[in-house]
C-alpha cells in the first residue's frame, strides 16, 4: 500500500492545530452529495447561515432535495453567479470530522470511485441527520389517584421509583409484566407520561471493571499495545499467535487504555453473527456492552447509533467493515480482528478492503491500528517484515492448553463407503469422541445437500438460468438455489431435457448430505447443522453457542461460519471432510486461504486443557499446505508462499487490478473487452492479461469478460488505469467494473 498523505486530503484543515475554517453567509461552497457523481457541486450559503466545512446541509438537486456535506469553499470563479442555487438548510448534527472527509477523498482516489459513492457509505443512516424523534416514556407519578392495585401494578410502580424515564417495553421488562399493564396504569394516572428524545443510550464502559489474569507473554504484549495508544499518534501493529493464545484479552488492554483517556474505539470483525462470545467477554471485561454496527440492525437502531457516534456518546463500536465509515470525532484506536478474512473485502459498489483502509483511517485520525490474526495475510506479514508494522507475537496457547494433533487421511486409500463421505478413520474418531462425552465438529465449506443434480437418463444438469453455475439442491427446504444470484425453484418432477421422472441424481456432498450420513451411523447423537441458512442473526448465533455450552449438542456439522471465533471447551475433534476443496479453481490465494481456513477450524479443538485432534481428509496428502498444518509450521508455509508470489511478481510483491466488462448483450461485452485490450498500456513493469471469459461468464443475466492488469509494486497503478480507460469509448450497453487489489477472481 502506498504511503498516506493525511494533510493533503481535505481542505481548510490544519493538522498541526486542528483549526477548522468557518464559512460565512453568502459564501459559495462546494457540497459533496452521496451519489455516484463526478464531484462536488457549487451552492451559495444564504444570508442567515454560517457554518464549518464538513457541515451537513440540504440542497436542491433538480426537482428534489438532497442531503450532503460542505466539502470546502468554491474554487471555480468562472461559474455564472445567477445559476448557483442556495443551500436550503443546515442540518442539526455535528460536522463530518476532517479525518472522515480526508478518508472519503483517499478511498475515492485509491479505488478510482466517485467520491460521492464513498460518502454514501459514511451517510448510511440518513434518518440520523434529522433532529432526534421523541418517544413516550413513563416514570413515577408525583401524586397518584386511588386506583385498584394488583401485584403486577405494584411491581411496575416499584420499578419506576428509580426516577428513570423508560418506554413501556423497558419498564415492563424491569417489572416482569406485559407492556399493556404499564400503559393501563399510565391511563389511570398511576404513572407520569413524558416525552424524551429517541436516542441511543450506551452505558459508559469501565476500563477497570474486571482485572484480567494475563500470562507473562500476554502482559508483555499488552504493555506494548497500551504504549501505542498512550502515544496518541499513528502506528500499526500485527498481534499474532496461535489459536487460543489469548489475543483478545491482550488487545482488550489496548482498548482499556483508549477508554481511560476518554477516546473512542472501533473494533472491526468479519462476521458480526460470529461475535456473540466476543460481546459477552467484552461486557464482562468492561461492565457494559459496546455499540454494534451491522446489516441486521433496524433502521431505527442504525439512526440512533450513527448519531451517538457522531456526538461522541458511543465510546466503543464493534462492527462489520461498514463501521469503518462512521463519523468518529475522537478516534483513539482501531482493532481489526481476524484481519486475514476475505469478508473485509467489499465485492460490489466501491471495492475497498476494510483491513487496508483501517490502516489509512488510523493514519488520518493519528491513532494506532492493531491487526489481529493467528494466520495473518501475506500482505500483513510482508509489511511486518519490512518494518512498516510492529510485530507482537504470542507463541503459545493460554493456560497451558496444547495445540491439537493434526492427522492427514488419504481418502484414495482409506476410502469412504459407496455414497458416503466420511472415511473409516474419521468415523471411528467420531464414535470414540462422543462415547467419551466430548463434542465433535465436521467441517465442509459447501451449503445445501449436493452441489450438482443431473439426470441419470440423459445427463442434463440443473443450471441457473441467470448464471453460469449449477443449482444447489437444498433437500431440507426442497428447493434448488443459485448461490451467486439467489435464484431458487422447486425440484422439477421430471427432467426438463428428456422428460424422465424420478431420474435425478445428487452428485457430491453438501453439509445436509453429511448430516444425513452422520445421523445414520450415530443414531443417538444430537446433531446440529450450522450454516448461513440456519444462522441468520446474532440472536441465532447466541442460541447455538448456548446449546453448545450447555452440552445439548454432540456433533456440529457446518460451513466456514463455524470455523473461527468460537471457544467450546468440550470440543475435542474436528473433521475436515474435503480439505482439497479450497485448493481448486486456480485462485492465486488458494493455498493461503486454505491454510488460514483449515488452521482456524482446526483451532476449535482442544482449547481447554483436553487434547484435541484434527483429521484432514484429502486426496493430496503431500500437498505443502497440509504438511504445514500437520507440522504446525505456519512460518515455513508463509515464507514458501511469499517466495512463490515473488517469483511471479504477484501480490503482496506486485500489484493487480481486475477489470470486468459485462453486458446483457454478449457481443457488446466481447467488443468492449477487445477494445480495452487493443488500448492496453505497454510499459516496463506493466502487463495486461486477457480478455477472457470470467470463471462466472454469466452472472445475474450479464455476460462477463475479464482483464487483469499486473504491475510492479512501485508503479502507480491508478494513473495507469486512468490513462488507459481514457483512451477507450465504451458503449452504453456495457458496464465496466474495476477492482484494485482484487481478492475474488470469479
Amino acid at each position: 500500500m502506498p504511503p498516506v498523505d493525511a494533510t493533503s486530503q481535505t481542505q481548510a484543515f490544519d493538522a498541526a492545530d486542528g483549526v477548522v475554517a468557518a464559512l460565512g453567509p453568502g459564501q459559495r461552497v462546494q457540497v459533496l452529495l452521496p451519489l455516484p457523481l463526478a464531484g462536488a457541486f457549487d451552492y451559495r450559503l444564504p444570508v442567515d447561515i454560517a457554518c464549518e466545512i464538513g457541515a451537513f446541509v440540504t440542497v436542491p438537486l433538480g426537482a428534489r432535495q438532497v442531503s450532503g456535506v460542505i466539502w470546502g469553499p468554491s474554487t471555480d470563479a468562472a461559474l455564472d453567479e445567477a445559476k448557483i442555487k442556495d443551500v436550503i438548510a443546515l442540518l442539526p448534527i455535528p460536522p463530518l470530522p476532517a479525518a472522515n472527509r480526508a478518508f472519503v477523498d483517499w478511498v475515492s482516489g485509491y479505488y478510482l470511485s466517485p467520491p460521492g459513492a464513498v460518502l454514501r457509505m459514511a451517510m448510511s443512516a440518513p434518518g440520523a441527520l434529522a433532529p432526534p424523534r421523541v418517544r413516550i416514556a413513563y416514570t413515577a407519578a408525583e401524586t397518584a389517584p386511588e386506583i385498584k392495585m394488583t401485584g403486577a401494578r405494584r411491581r411496575v410502580i416499584a420499578a419506576a421509583q428509580d426516577g428513570f424515564a423508560r418506554s413501556a417495553g423497558e419498564l415492563a421488562e424491569a417489572a416482569g409484566v406485559s407492556a399493556s399493564v404499564v400503559k393501563k396504569l399510565a391511563e389511570l394516572g398511576g404513572l407520569a407520561t413524558v416525552q424524551i428524545p429517541d436516542e441511543a443510550r450506551f452505558a459508559p464502559p469501565d476500563p477497570a471493571a474486571e482485572t484480567p489474569r494475563l500470562s507473562s507473554a500476554q502482559t508483555e504484549a499488552a504493555t506494548i499495545l497500551r504504549g501505542l495508544v498512550a502515544a496518541r499518534r499513528f502506528d500499526a501493529a500485527l498481534l499474532d499467535g496461535v489459536t487460543g493464545a489469548g489475543k483478545t484479552e491482550v488487545y482488550y488492554e489496548a482498548i482499556a487504555e483508549a477508554l481511560a483517556e476518554g477516546r473512542q474505539v472501533l473494533v472491526l470483525v468479519p462476521e458480526i453473527a460470529l461475535s456473540v462470545q466476543w460481546l459477552d467477554r467484552f461486557e464482562r471485561r468492561f461492565g457494559a456492552a459496546p455499540a454494534e454496527w451491522h446489516s441486521d440492525l433496524t433502521q431505527g437502531a442504525r439512526r440512533r447509533t450513527w448519531r451517538a457516534v457522531a456526538e461522541g456518546k458511543a465510546r466503543i463500536v464493534v462492527g462489520a467493515r461498514s463501521a469503518l465509515h462512521l463519523p468518529f470525532p475522537d478516534l483513539g484506536l482501531i482493532v481489526v480482528d481476524e484481519e486475514h478474512e476475505s469478508a473485509f473485502k467489499q465485492d460490489d459498489g466501491v471495492h475497498y478492503h476494510a483491513r487496508d483502509m483501517a490502516v489509512v483511517r488510523a493514519r488520518l485520525a493519528e491513532c494506532p491500528v492493531i491487526l489481529v490474526s493467528a494466520t495473518p495475510s501475506l500482505e500483513t506479514v510482508v509489511n511486518a517484515q519490512e518494518g512498516k508494522y510492529k510485530s507482537v507475537h504470542l507463541p503459545e496457547r493460554h493456560a497451558g492448553a496444547e495445540l491439537p494433533a493434526v492427522q492427514i487421511v488419504d481418502v484414495t486409500k482409506d476410502k469412504p463407503g459407496r455414497q458416503q463421505w466420511l472415511s473409516p478413520t474419521l468415523r471411528r474418531a467420531l464414535e470414540e469422541t462422543l462415547e467419551a462425552g466430548d463434542q465433535a465438529m465436521l467441517f465442509l465449506n459447501r451449503r445445501g445437500y449436493a452441489p450438482l443434480t443431473l439426470c441419470r437418463t440423459c445427463g442434463h444438469r440443473l443450471n441457473c438460468p441467470n448464471c453460469a453455475a449449477w443449482l444447489v439442491e437444498h433437500r431440507f427446504t426442497k428447493r434448488l438455489q443459485c448461490h451467486h444470484c439467489g435464484y431458487n425453484a422447486r425440484m422439477p418432477a421430471a427432467c426438463p431435457e428428456c422428460g424422465d421422472e424420478e431420474s435425478f441424481a445428487a452428485c457430491g456432498p453438501g453439509v445436509e448430505r453429511l448430516y444425513e450420513e452422520a445421523a445414520a451411523f450415530l443414531p443417538e447423537a444430537r446433531i446440529e447443522l450450522v450454516t448461513s441458512d440456519t444462522i441468520h442473526s446474532p440472536a441465532d448465533a447466541a442460541a447455538f453457542v448456548a446449546r453448545m455450552a450447555e452440552g445439548e449438542t454432540d456433533l456440529v456439522i457446518g460451513t466456514q461460519i463455524v470455523a473461527k471465533g468460537y471457544h467450546f471447551p468440550n470440543l475435542t475433534l474436528v473433521g475436515v471432510v474435503d480439505a482439497d476443496l479450497g485448493l481448486k479453481g486456480g485462485d492465486l490465494r488458494a493455498a493461503e486461504r486454505s491454510y488460514q481456513l483449515l488452521h482456524q477450524v482446526g483451532g476449535r479443538a482442544g482449547r481447554a486443557g483436553k487434547p484435541g485432534l484434527v483429521i484432514l481428509q484429502t486426496a493430496e496428502p503431500d500437498a505443502p499446505v497440509f504438511q504445514a498444518l500437520a507440522q504446525h509450521d505456519r512460518d515455513g508455509f508463509l515464507e514458501a508462499e511469499i517466495a512463490a508470489r515473488r517469483a511471479f511478481a504477484f501480490p503482496p510483491v506486485g500489484r493487480l487490478a481486475g477489470i470486468i466488462v459485462s453486458s446483457v448483450d454478449e457481443a457488446a461485452a466481447d467488443h468492449a473487452a477487445k477494445a480495452l485490450a487493443r488500448a492496453a498500456p505497454h510499459a516496463d513493469g506493466v502487463a495486461v492479461l486477457g480478455p477472457a471469459p470470467a470463471p462466472l461468464s454469466l452472472l445475474r443475466g450479464r455476460f462477463r469478460r475479464r482483464l487483469l492488469l499486473k504491475t510492479r509494486k512501485s508503479v502507480r497503478i491508478q494513473k495507469v488505469i486512468a490513462d488507459w480507460f481514457g483512451r477507450v469509448d465504451l458503449s452504453g450497453k456495457v458496464r465496466l467494473e474495476l477492482d484494485i487489489d482484487p481478492y475474488s477472481f470469479m
